[in-house]
């Protein structure tokens, strides 16, 4: 039961891959059945009979031209429509009753349909179809009015709509697989979209996670070592700032690294991100590690979106980690943070002397990617943030977020309305 169908397939495959002895085939069976025509006798009134007349060697002769010339119809739809209409003619005219060569150029006229456009189709059809039905009824000794001639008309009409026809599926078809391949090459893309902001994202998160805690542990280590001799009890103080920043970082990777490990949706965090409420604690461990901070304008209207809160304490905290590593000695930060409109400003301000990777947010050794994060951290939200040095010396490091307005929320307050602490 399988033998058969597969027999089909293997040689439906091969005739398609070898598409010239297709229409090679096509054109002896075409012969085949011309020449079969050719013995039969329209007759009158009950139909053709077979035996009663034989072709004359001049049909005989255009009926092989006819066929031969299908071998070449896919690669001369034209020209092979334009041999067969002619051999057809001439049979009308010189013939009679004529042998079927008009089976030649309906075949013809089926390929120049199926391989040219709509327009092309039908102007070559009607011009095929007039031509050979005059001459059928012109120098045919039958009746103009024929079913014999009528079928001229009939079988070329039908070739054309035919034609017609399996080109439109056949450029349907193509169009799906089209619009198919596109859609999984957009899947694809949209993919690899999403996992390279996700690596942008997790590497910004881990590197505001560890420039900031291991920057204030490598200096209280210092401090330590430094003080460890004279002043112990400043030692102890000074290590269990280190104690204190390293279990924050261990926490804060905790966090993330267990996100990146679940294999579906993350569950709720058992605590909230970080944002503008815990600024205080933020700059306390600055305090701790020897850098005076000072909050010139804190904003105290509704809470920011979550991605903006988040986005602006870290932008705070990168850039506090920047002063305390590149400043240098005797250096002094401000933050302000207030609302504009719709926007939210956050403003890191210093006075400290700099160094040669300070615009670049890099460490002395060229491997930091301090405000590359941040800027991408603020554009990904419709932000900007600008970075440089100030006028008299020191650093500045400005970004404006924009705040997304919800329903049912208050008016923001304007910049005079914002409160300020001094610190």
């Amino acid at each position: 039961m399988t033998t058969l169908p597969s027999g089909f397939a293997c040689a439906r495959r091969w005739l398609r891959d070898h598409p010239l002895a297709f229409d090679a085939t096509l054109a002896l069976c075409v012969l085949i059945a011309m020449i079969c025509g050719s013995f039969a006798d329209p007759g009158k009134g009950h139909g053709p009979t077979f035996g009663t007349r034989t072709p004359e060697v001049f049909s005989v002769l255009l009926m092989v031209l006819a066929a031969s010339a299908l071998v070449l119809r896919r690669r001369r739809p034209m020209a092979v429509l334009a041999a067969t209409g002619v051999l057809t003619a001439t049979e009308y005219v010189f013939i009679d009753p004529p042998a079927p060569v008009v089976m030649s150029t309906v075949i013809a006229l089926y390929t120049v349909a199926s391989r040219t456009d709509r327009p092309t189709t039908w102007r070559v059809g009607l011009l095929t179809m007039g031509i050979l039905t005059v001459a059928a009824m012109a120098f045919g000794s039958t009746p103009w009015y024929s079913q014999e001639n009528l079928g001229v008309f009939a079988w070329t009409g039908m070739a054309s709509a035919a034609g017609d026809a399996v080109r439109s599926r056949r450029a349907f078809v193509d169009a799906i697989r089209e619009r198919a391949e596109r859609a999984e090459r957009t899947r694809e893309e949209e993919a690899r979209r999403r996992v390279a902001e996700e690596r942008l994202r997790i590497a910004r998160d881990l590197h505001d996670v560890v420039a900031h805690h291991i920057a204030l542990v490598n200096v209280q280590a210092g401090v330590a070592a430094h003080v460890m001799d004279k002043r112990p009890d400043q030692a102890k103080e000074a290590l269990a700032h280190v104690r204190e920043a390293s279990r924050s970082a261990l926490n804060e990777l905790r966090v993330t690294v267990g996100l990146l490990r679940q294999s579906g949706d993350p569950e709720a965090p058992t605590e909230p991100a970080p944002g503008l409420a815990v600024l205080d604690e933020l700059v306390a461990t600055f305090h701790n590690a020897g850098l005076p901070v000072e909050v010139a304008g804190a904003d105290r209207g509704p809470r920011l979106p979550a991605a903006v809160d988040l986005a602006a304490y870290r932008v705070i905290q990168e850039a506090l980690t920047n002063v305390r590593k590149h400043a240098g000695t005797g250096a002094r930060a401000e933050v302000s943070v207030v609302r504009v409109g719709t926007t939210a400003e956050i403003t890191v301000l210093d006075n400290g002397r700099g160094s040669a990777g300070r615009e670049s947010g890099a460490a002395p050794d060229g491997g930091g990617h301090g405000l590359l994060g941040m800027r991408e951290r603020v554009t990904a939200l419709g932000g900007a943030l600008t970075a440089g040095p100030r006028y008299g010396g020191g650093f500045r490091v400005h970004a404006i977020l924009p705040i997304e307005a919800r329903t049912g929320e208050p008016e923001p307050p304007g910049p005079a309305a914002t409160t300020g602490e001094r610190r």
